[in-house]
């Protein structure tokens, strides 16, 4: 980050730009241009070279994450949240009951 003033800012977590991606495909082809730390990836989140945040996401991250019943919604999350990139196939299969989130 660029200023005026003579100090050193540096990009945080307070900061990310969103990469809304049609399908796995469009998920996967970003994570892999993006993501340079993987420590620091987590639920969708990277950080590229420059230390910037980055969330890559499904367009309809929404539907994903919150479609479905209660017990549906609950399954996914949990899920998600032991993920660093959405897999797409895997958090349908949690939705459905037929997968497991690991």
């Amino acid at each position: 980050m660029d200023n005026g003033y003579d100090v050193d800012y540096t990009f945080n977590e307070a900061f990310s730009l969103i990469v809304n991606c049609r399908d796995q495909k469009g998920i996967d082809y970003f994570w892999h241009k993006l993501s340079a730390v993987p420590e620091a990836e987590i639920c969708g989140w990277c950080k590229d070279q420059f230390g910037v945040y980055w969330q890559v996401l499904p367009a309809n991250w929404e539907e994903v994450l919150y479609g479905g019943s209660e017990e549906q919604v609950r399954r996914v999350n949990e899920a998600f949240m032991e993920m660093k990139k959405f897999n797409l196939e895997v958090l349908e299969k949690v939705k459905l009951g037929t997968g497991s989130p690991v």
